[in-house]
Parts: C-alpha cells; structure tokens; sequence
C-alpha cells in the first residue's frame, strides 16, 4: 500500500476498464443490493483542503462530486474526483499529483469503479478496479486484469470517505467503533475509527463544532502506534472533515479544510 497517497488524501484521497455483469448475474441480484438513505452531501459539492508538514505547506487537496450523474451498469452513479497536488517547497524535492476517482451508486452508496492515477517523486501507477457488488467480486486492471473475491458492501478508498458520511456518527458514544470493509491493492482493508469526544476546532475558515475520531492504523513502517492520526468532522449533517493530523516516525502532517461549494447544509460554525 502506498502509505503516502493515504496520508494525502487523509484516508478518508490509465487503469479504467469495460465490466457490465451477464444478464443471469445482475437479474439474480437486482434485488439484493442494499439502499442508503442519506443526506450528507449531494452533487457539485467541492471541499478544499490546505496540508502541512511541519511548518511547510506541502500540498493542495480537493474533493468534487460531480454535477451529473454517470449510468455504469444500469444504475445511477455520483462520480466523484479527489486530487492531491504537492506545493512550493514540498514540490521542489518530492513532486506529487495524484487522482482518484470513484462512481458510486446513489441509492446502494456502493462503488462500481474506481479509476487510480498516481505521480509521486518518480512512482508512477495508473489501475482500474471493477465491483460486482451481484456476486461480491473486485476485477483489477493494471498490466493485466485478476478477480478477487470481497466481502459484501465493500468500498474503494474514496468512497469509503462517503459512506462513512451517511452513518450515523453524531449520536455515537465513546469509544464506539465504525468498520468499513474496503478493498484496496488488490486486498482488503477494513478501515476502523473510534469516537473519542468533541471538541472545538480552529482554522482558517473559523472556528467549528466538531466530532473527535481515530483512525485506527497499522504500525510501525510509517506510524509509531496504531492510534497515531485524529479526524475532526463537523457536528452538523454535512459531517465534513475539518481537520486531519498524522504523528508520522518523523515529524508529523496537518490536513485542514480551507474552502467549500453546495454544501447540503451550512457548516457548525461557532459565532463570536
């Protein structure tokens, strides 16, 4: 796993293919595909986010839900488009420009493609990844193309971000914990956080009432302990991001939200 793309986008940010399942497979489980209420974001929303490391400003971050819906299989999609680009200094000695794109099903909140396009220093990776979320299936398309078996309701990394908006975090209780089944780098990777508190937070946009969660993270390569990254989303229906900080081996990186569009509802702001 690219343990800097995850840190970009905050775990929360050409290999696409064709994939369209037989009509025995999708008559079989048109009727089993879960639906989602939800009323946390909606098309044209855009959120901007400033990251750090250190005292540098090291990139530029953006998250965009398009303002049409897709059709991929016969269902409707949202398609939803996150980049990181790396800034000044940060640039100089380590450039990155990464794209992540996802098509998610907006009545399941499932995502049928997920489109991966990484420039980091002199890595590059381009690969594609098809759901048949009918027969629990992820097809991968790099070089070549494999199938692997997922778990039911499985999410890529960017959708992952989306769905867990739709739950119901607000009335969680401390210490309570949130599962998402994901499947990336052709495995799968269940994302754990756990409810920790709220807390007032402080950032260029204002100050904002905010839920308190952590990431639970695999140790030791990048991170000194599994509970090393905190997540701040705003205490409203929106329940966007405010801020992400990540303690890293070496110093530490600082994701705060700076600018957002079409937003369902205004954002928590606390007013003097």
């Amino acid at each position: 796993m690219r343990i800097r793309s995850l840190l970009i986008f905050g775990i929360i940010i050409t290999g696409s293919f064709a994939f369209t399942p037989n009509n025995d497979s999708r008559q079989k489980g048109q009727d089993t595909l879960r639906t989602v209420k939800q009323n946390s974001f909606k098309k044209g929303e855009l959120l901007e986010y400033d990251a750090s490391y250190g005292f540098f400003d090291a990139a530029k971050v953006t998250l965009e839900v398009a303002n049409k819906s897709e059709i991929i299989n016969g269902r409707k999609t949202m398609h939803i488009i996150g980049k990181g680009k790396s800034l000044g200094t940060f640039r100089w000695f380590f450039k990155v420009e990464d794209r992540y794109e996802t098509f998610i099903d907006e009545k399941a909140i499932l995502p049928w493609k997920f489109i991966r396009h990484v420039r980091e220093g002199g890595y590059k990776l381009d690969r594609g990844i098809e759901f048949d979320h009918y027969n629990n299936k992820a097809t991968v398309a790099q070089k070549d193309t494999n199938s692997y078996k997922v778990k039911p309701n499985t999410q890529d990394l960017l959708s992952a971000f989306y769905y867990s908006r739709t739950l119901d975090l607000q009335n969680a209780t401390l210490g309570q914990e949130f599962i998402i089944n994901t499947f990336f780098d052709r495995e799968m990777y269940p994302l754990k956080i756990k409810f920790i508190g709220r807390e007032k937070i402080k950032v260029k946009l204002g100050e904002f009432n905010c839920l308190k969660f952590r990431p639970m993270l695999e140790k030791g390569r990048v991170f000194k302990n599994e509970e090393d990254m905190t997540l701040w989303i705003s205490d409203d229906a929106n329940k966007v991001p405010v801020r992400l900080k990540t303690n890293l081996m070496i110093g530490s990186i600082k994701l705060d939200l700076t600018g957002y569009k079409n937003l369902l509802v205004p954002l928590n702001e606390i007013k003097d």
